[in-house]
Parts: C-alpha cells; structure tokens; sequence
C-alpha cells in the first residue's frame, strides 16, 4: 500500500450511485477483454450465490484485536477472499495466530475450498505490521555492500515471519524507484535504490526468497511512485505524475519486468495519476494502466488495489462506486482497509449489483476471480 508507516488516518468514502457514477465514465458494459488474460471463467469455482460470487475479489479489514462476527460470518459463508491485518489487530504473536486459526476454521465451511488469503504490510524497517523480520528497511539493503544477499535475507524473514503466524501474502517489496532524498518513497526509506536495475535485482530476490517460505509477494506501486515528491501521498488526497512515457517505461517499469520473472505473485497499482498513460484516472481505475501490465509487460497473476478508502479518490465516490470501477478497470482483488468490516459488504454488495445490472461484464470479473482461487490454492 502507499500509506505512510502506522498508523495513517483514513478518510471516508463519499456517497452517491454506483451505476450512475459507473455510467459516466464509460464503464457500463464495457468488455474489459484488452487488460484481461484469456481464461475459462470460474472453471474451478463452485456454484456460487451472487454475494459469494462477488466476495471472491474482496479482501476485508476490522478495527481492534477481535475479528466482529459479521466479518467471521463473511468468512464462514464464503463472502470474502481473505483479510488484511495492521498493527491495531496484533498484540502479540500468539495472538494473532489464534486469531487466524479461528478465521481458518471458519473457513472451512466456506463453499470455495482454498485457503483465505490472510496479507499484512511487512516491508520492513519502518513499515512492519509484525515484530521482528524484516529489521532493515529497503534502503538498508540497496545502500548495504551485498543488496542482493541482503535483499534475500530480509525476504526470507519476512516469509517466514508471516508463515510462523498464518499469514500467506505480503504486500511487499516496494518497487518504486526513487528521485531525490526525502522524496515520498524514500522519507520512509522504503526504496531500494535511484537506480532500476538495482531495485529490479533487490525486489527480485526479496520475492523469490519469501515466495519460497510459502508467503506470497507483491510488487507495488505499478507503475512506480519514485517520481512523487515529499507531499504527494495518495493516502491523503489525489496526486498527479508528468512523467514522460519513455521515463516510465526505461525507469519506472523496469523493476516489474524483474518481478515479473522472479514470478510475483501479485501486482498493486498505485492511485496516481500518470498523464502519459491516462490523464483521466488513477491507476488502478484505469484500464490502460492495467493493459500496460498485462499486455506490455505480460503479468499473468493477480492484480490488487491500493487502499479503496485513500484520500486520492475522493473524487470517486462511495466505497460502492470505487470498487466497481476498479473492478471494470480490471482489478482482480479490491482492498477495504479502513478497519471497518461494513466497507468490505459494501463492496461486496456493490459488485454484486454491478454484476447483475450488467455494469460489470460477469466473464472478466470472473476470470479475475479464477485467478484469486488459484493463487488461494497455490498457498495450501
């Protein structure tokens, strides 16, 4: 996520009209099939009622340390694909993995039979949800004389740091390559390098090695906050980036094509706008950015958003209208961390709306939840 290290206030979402807001921008109907990878849809899934349906590309969140029971009634009734944690649910280590044994024994009851995709932020440094792995932070690593060794220890402590727990996906590491020191990446020393080919190299390895303790990754923020200046934090309100097409793709994209190889799990996309691939919508409401991913540089797995309640939305409406738009845009898994178990069902119930309405085309939305099931079952 691009929030700032713990814990950030989150705004609300607006109200207003879900097909309305949809509509206006050109979403209703639309095919989505250019940012999509062809696939049979939902060829593993169970029969699934339309609320189920809609659950599989939700990840929910809770205040506190006591998961409420309509979030636990979500999980035993299959209307959610998993659950992120931040530090206001950890109190200990024991404690959170009985928390999340109790979630796991939940779902077993569910009608999809795949674990739950249970994901913190453990980047490392100042950005940890847990205590303990990773202790150095990226630019720890990418200043340090081995960054690869280093990258690959802080990787592997970060798997097995959340697999020791239950947890099974990591939003990390941070690939955006930074500009100048005490620019938003770097003030949180959550950058590896200025350079592309060093922070592809270290974000590389850092995947590779926590994927093989059994804990997905995820690259962030596609396609790149490096060029974002000290203030320009998505968390707060909306931001805009110039950079050009070239600058991107030479600098900023580089590091995914590595992650790409390294085979990444899962990609977030960052709420910044980039004018020089749409001047219109945040990334991750945008169907070209998408297409950038998946099309020119061919990811094949799991795309999720940054936080649905970020300030840089504000312009789009309730938690309802932003996830069907990020879910047209082709966003496979719609992130609701505001610690509140309600914005999950609202999204859930909005998708599912927008599904029977027509507003989402049920074969891409379908397609992206096949993708959610097999990285699900990839983690049992």
């Amino acid at each position: 996520m691009s929030s700032t290290p713990q814990p950030l206030s989150r705004r609300g979402a607006l109200l207003a009209g879900t097909v309305a807001l949809a509509g206006g921008m050109g979403l209703a109907g639309r095919s989505d099939a250019a940012v999509r990878v062809p696939e049979t849809a939902r060829s593993s899934l169970p029969a699934l009622n339309p609320e189920q349906r809609a659950g599989q590309c939700v990840i929910h969140s809770y205040p506190g340390l006591t998961p409420p029971a309509r979030l636990m009634d979500a999980i035993r009734e299959g209307r959610t694909a998993g659950v992120i944690f931040f530090g206001e649910n950890i109190e200990s280590l024991s404690q959170i993995e009985g928390v999340i044994q109790e979630m796991n024994d939940a779902n077993a009851s569910a009608p999809v039979k795949a674990p739950l995709l249970l994901m913190t932020d453990q980047e490392g440094g100042m950005v940890r949800r847990l205590p303990g792995e990773p202790v150095l932070s990226a630019k720890d690593v990418g200043s340090s004389t081995d960054a690869k060794g280093q990258a690959e220890f802080t990787g592997s402590g970060a798997g097995m740091n959340l697999a020791g727990v239950g947890m099974n996906v990591n939003l990390a590491p941070v690939l955006d390559v930074y500009r100048r020191a005490g620019d938003f990446t770097d003030q949180y020393e959550r950058s590896y390098s200025k350079d592309q080919d060093a922070v592809g190299t270290c974000g590389s390895a850092f995947i590779t090695a926590q994927q093989d303790a059994g804990v997905a990754a995820t690259a962030k923020h596609f396609p790149g906050l490096g060029p974002a200046s000290a203030n320009q934090n998505t968390d707060l309100g909306p931001v805009t980036l110039t950079t050009s097409v070239s600058t991107l793709r030479s600098v900023d994209e580089v590091p995914y094509r590595a992650a790409i190889s390294a085979g990444t799990k899962l990609v977030m996309l960052s709420w910044a706008v980039y004018r020089a691939l749409d001047a219109d919508r945040p990334a991750g409401l945008s169907p070209t950015v998408v297409g950038e991913l998946r099309n020119r540089l061919g990811f094949p797995g799991v795309t999720v958003t940054d936080a649905l309640e970020a300030g840089a939305l504000r312009a789009y409406g309730s938690t309802a209208e932003r996830a069907v738009l990020a879910a047209a845009a082709g966003m496979d898994l719609i992130l609701c961390s505001a610690r509140d178990a309600a914005q999950g069902e609202e999204a859930v119930t909005a998708l599912s709306e927008a599904l029977a309405a027509g507003t989402l085309d049920g074969t891409a939305f379908d397609a992206g939840a096949e993708r959610v099931n097999a990285l699900r079952g990839s983690l049992s």
